[in-house]
């Protein structure tokens, strides 16, 4: 787990047919560290590779706490020591199901019905670990546009690293890049019938996985903790 840039702790399904598709859609394996052939589905408006170019180094999950670089006296055995002891300690999570969402211009799966549970755990998390964090450098701050988030994203990203936390946080796995309103449209449309059987029914977060960005930029799944609280 060592000579990764930066370290993050999200969710990805466990093994079935949810976390199969994701892999696949998407292009990247990041539990096996390796490439997979993206599905051929008629009606997308532009080839699969270009929707998902953006989301695919990332691999299929969804953040809980955001990548991060390690602060100076950190090191990963550490982390993963901390990560152990945190899972033990967290109950899983049900949810309802999920639904094929439009946020801020892209494809993602949502949650459905209450989250109360997940942004309570998801909030714990980045408190218990946040002291792994090294501070951001300006040049992190910039790129998170601090001007378009509101006064509470602001302070949040102050004091946290990211501005989606705490009550601000919203679960979501990422399916596409930033699409135009027709694109997206005809997106879901074609996805719409190839995910409902995998998303309407409920689902059981039971385990937090770290993953750690390598040099080339892609994320790898480092390790899977089985949430036992």
């Amino acid at each position: 787990m060592e000579g990764y840039r930066r370290y993050a702790i999200y969710y990805a399904p466990d093994e079935g047919a949810l976390g199969d598709f994701g892999k696949a859609w998407l292009g990247w394996d990041a539990e096996a560290g390796a490439t997979r052939a993206q599905p051929r589905l008629r009606g997308l408006p532009r080839p699969v590779e270009d929707l998902t170019a953006t989301p695919r180094k990332y691999g299929f999950h969804a953040t809980v706490k955001a990548p991060f670089r390690l602060a100076e006296g950190s090191d990963i055995g550490i982390l993963h020591a901390s990560v152990v002891a945190l899972s033990g300690q967290l109950r899983p999570v049900l949810i309802e199901g999920l639904r094929l969402s439009l946020l801020g211009g892209f494809l993602a799966l949502t949650p459905r019905g209450d989250t109360r549970r997940l942004i309570e755990m998801a909030g714990n998390v980045v408190k218990a670990l946040d002291g792994f964090r090294a501070a951001p450098t300006a040049a992190e701050l910039a790129r998170r546009d601090p001007d378009r988030l509101s006064t509470r994203q602001r302070k949040l990203l102050e004091k946290w690293g990211y501005p989606y936390v705490m009550e601000e946080y919203r679960f979501h796995m990422t399916l596409t890049g930033p699409l135009k309103a027709a694109e997206a449209e005809a997106t879901r449309v074609v996805l719409g019938p190839v995910l409902e059987p995998l998303i309407d029914r409920p689902i059981r977060i039971r385990s937090l996985c770290l993953f750690g960005e390598a040099k080339d930029g892609r994320f790898h799944n480092l390790h899977r903790y089985s949430l036992s609280g």
